[in-house]
């Protein structure tokens, strides 16, 4: 928070004819009053009807109020919830996308209307050269990123036999490589801050072997290696690394998988965007919990 925004949630102006007591020490000849505990804060504006002093007071709540986050590929699907909830958390969200500006922006509106600042930026996480840039406007139009959510992900279903040179190395360099090149890349900034969180989105493929492929597997199993590497090195500088392994969420890239079937869930249903977007919200405000798998599966896997 600001000095100004501070200044305003700590000062505020009493409407004509309330008198509050016991929370408040209140000057003589003046309708200004000075908060004396954060426990008062809240009473105080429930007990005002002033828009500015409740939104004031709505973001001092925000865990993650002056947090700036990077989602990659959040224009849509999980990616895009992660976005919006972290959002709604108090950050300043960054929004990637590699070919759907028209998804992304929609992403960003739904973000400006939480009075958040926000970024939709194209780059092609898997190639070191767009993420510097990325890295760069990031923090050049919103500010040091403090919470790094590594989503993007492509799928082509195939059985071992079908998948080719060229797809192994496409999946690999999208769904793993990116998740080192875009780590690598923020990790300077949180070290100096000395505060960060970075979200891995792996998968129940990595536990299972899944229902899209090895390839698929390989690049999200390399993915919980990679957690605990860094989880490691980074573990007393105030940067926690986590990482997500859901199955089965309902999105564009599940729904249209045929070896996909809601049957192969214990629970019997697929998951929900919102159910893994809570977990990346709990560890973005967790500093406690680093090298751990979350799993959102309805029970395909259990640890």
């Amino acid at each position: 928070m600001t000095t100004s925004q501070s200044l305003c949630v700590l000062n505020c102006r009493l409407p004509e004819g309330l008198e509050l007591r016991g929370c408040f020490a209140v000057r003589s000849n003046t309708s200004f009053c000075s908060i004396i505990g954060a426990s008062q804060l809240d009473l105080a504006c429930r007990q005002l009807d002033d828009p500015l002093m409740s939104h004031a007071y709505n973001d001092h709540m925000k865990e993650l109020t002056n947090r700036v986050a990077l989602v990659t590929g959040g224009s849509r699907g999980i990616g895009a919830a992660v976005a919006i909830a972290l959002a709604d958390a108090g950050a300043d969200v960054a929004v990637n996308y590699r070919e759907r500006a028209d998804a992304a922006n929609a992403v960003c509106s739904e973000i400006v209307g939480m009075q958040r600042k926000t970024l939709a930026i194209q780059a092609d996480v898997s190639v070191a050269a767009d993420v510097k840039r990325m890295v760069a406007e990031v923090e050049a139009n919103i500010g040091g990123i403090d919470i790094l959510v590594n989503n993007a992900a492509i799928a082509h279903p195939r059985k071992l036999e079908e998948i080719t040179e060229a797809e192994w190395d496409a999946v690999l360099a999208v769904n793993l490589k990116s998740v080192f090149l875009v780590t690598q890349g923020v990790i300077g900034g949180m070290r100096q801050r000395k505060w960060g969180r970075i979200i891995n989105l792996s998968s129940v493929a990595a536990q299972t072997g899944g229902a899209v492929g090895a390839h698929y597997a390989a690049s999200k199993a390399g993915i919980i290696g990679l957690t605990h590497s860094c989880a490691s090195a980074f573990v007393q500088e105030g940067i926690t690394v986590n990482a997500i392994a859901p199955a089965l969420i309902e999105t564009d890239m599940v729904t249209s998988n045929p070896n996909a079937n809601p049957n192969l869930i214990p629970m019997g249903h697929f998951g929900s965007v919102d159910d893994v977007a809570s977990v990346a919200v709990m560890l973005a405000t967790n500093g406690y919990m680093t090298g751990q798998t979350v799993s959102v599966n309805g029970g395909w896997y259990m640890s």
